[in-house]
């Protein structure tokens, strides 16, 4: 089983940066992404990067302003995210999950705890 554990979440103001991490443990999955919602809204997925080769999708939302990246020696994810708007305000989730690797939740079967991002103007 694998366990997520995500940081790097704080509060930063409109065209601000901030770098997620998410720090897995456990069996090394196929793919890992990043989800967020915010309050009174569904799930979204953000990005999912593939484990192996390197592969990347993004939601049309953050293209161009987030980038996925990992270090499989640290099974460590992350998420840099720049240009940052008020409607990224959300917890951020990393997950994982061994399928058709995409933005697409249904594909990933465990879940970290979330960091909060706030984006103010």
């Amino acid at each position: 089983q694998v366990q997520l554990v995500e940081s790097g979440g704080g509060s930063v103001q409109v065209g601000g940066s901030l770098r997620l991490s998410c720090a897995a443990s456990g069996y090394t999955y196929s793919c890992m992404g990043w989800f967020r919602q915010a309050p009174g809204k569904e799930r979204e997925g953000v990005a999912a990067i593939a484990t192996a080769g390197g592969s990347t999708y993004y939601s049309v939302s953050v293209a161009g302003r987030f980038t996925i990246s990992r270090d499989n020696a640290k099974k460590t994810l992350y998420l840099q995210m720049n240009s940052l708007k008020p409607e990224d305000t959300a917890m951020y989730y990393c997950a994982a999950g061994n399928s058709y690797c995409s933005t697409y939740g249904k594909y990933f079967g465990h879940w970290g705890q979330g960091t909060q991002v706030t984006v103010s103007s």
